[in-house]
């Protein structure tokens, strides 16, 4: 579905042949033309509702859950502004587990970085070294000097944390609510065709500059 809406465009291929001024014209979708939801649509709680991804979550199989038809995926994928599913979408935990472990030699204990703790002018979440992790800290809290070791400060994050971490941020979406969908669909369509131009052949096909 979501390829029939996408225009195409024509290019030249050439040299075909001796002399070399005839070409071939070759027709293809127009993937440069990016479709791109704005972020602050997200705030309006009555058009998108708020969804966190379950293992068992396709995005077609979330589609047809929503939509009755598995072929609207590509609308979750658009309005969330996934480009690459494979890559956008969260793995399963032990899928994602298995690439690890075939990835690295020993993603549990292996250390990715080092995160600090919400204290005197750290905030949560800092990415640190090695270096701050093993050295004493003199810090100024409210006027008053104190000495904290880094592992006072920070802790170690291993490859598996890490990765899990990233993959659960994943899982945080927005659903376009059902009774939108065709309003979306339209307006799709609509930004989907090309107006005149010196390269317009029709609505749904201009040729390359």
């Amino acid at each position: 579905m979501f390829f029939s809406i996408v225009p195409n465009i024509t290019y030249d291929e050439k040299p075909i042949r001796f002399p070399f001024s005839e070409s071939d014209v070759v027709t293809a979708k127009n993937f440069f033309r990016r479709f791109k939801i704005n972020d602050d649509i997200f705030s309006y709680a009555t058009v998108f509702t708020k969804y966190a991804i379950r293992d068992q979550d396709k995005p077609d199989t979330l589609a047809y859950e929503l939509y009755g038809n598995q072929y609207y995926d590509w609308v979750i994928l658009l309005t969330n502004n996934m480009v690459n599913a494979l890559y956008d979408w969260p793995m399963t935990n032990y899928t994602l587990s298995k690439v690890l472990e075939k990835e690295f030699d020993d993603p549990y204990g292996t250390i990715h970085h080092y995160e600090t703790y919400e204290y005197g002018p750290y905030p949560e979440g800092l990415h640190v070294d090695e270096t701050f992790y093993n050295t004493t800290h003199k810090l100024n809290i409210n006027g008053q000097v104190v000495t904290k070791n880094g592992n006072e400060l920070c802790r170690p994050v291993t490859i598996i944390e890490h990765y899990v971490e990233e993959n659960e941020k994943k899982r945080q979406i927005y659903l376009l609510k059902p009774r939108y969908l065709e309003a979306f669909v339209t307006d799709f369509k609509k930004k989907n065709t090309y107006t005149q131009s010196s390269n317009f052949i029709s609505d749904r096909l201009k040729k390359t500059g």
